[in-house]
């Protein structure tokens, strides 16, 4: 016994129909921008690291002094979110301290994380 054949059916073929934009795209730009404005941004600016065995940590005490792997005077890091965007160095503003930026990571040095 042959199978038995379906009949064909052709589909159905309609126009796109788009709904036009109310605003332009340049327009929504800000908008979106606005959105994230408020976000917290957790910023971080190292002197140096160094490795330490666990018997070097529990030494660690007050007046304890350990060394990094930068030089006194040496640009810091300046870290958004655990990524290096910046580098700057350490300035005394009214007793406390900050960092001036002077170099931006170029955005393309950016992507691959820590230098």
């Amino acid at each position: 016994m042959a199978p038995r054949k379906e009949p064909e059916t052709k589909p159905v073929v309609r126009k796109a129909e788009f709904v036009p934009f109310t605003e332009a795209p340049e327009a929504t730009g800000h908008q979106n921008l606005d959105l994230i404005l408020d976000l917290s941004l957790r910023v971080t600016v190292e002197l140096g690291r160094t490795t330490m065995s666990v018997r070097e940590v529990l030494a660690l005490g007050p007046g304890s002094v350990f060394q990094l792997d930068r030089l006194a005077g040496e640009q810091v890091d300046i870290l958004i979110n655990d990524r290096i965007i910046a580098k700057g160095e350490v300035v005394v503003v009214d007793e406390n301290f900050g960092v001036r930026i002077t170099d931006i990571i170029a955005p393309n040095k950016r992507i691959g994380g820590r230098e």
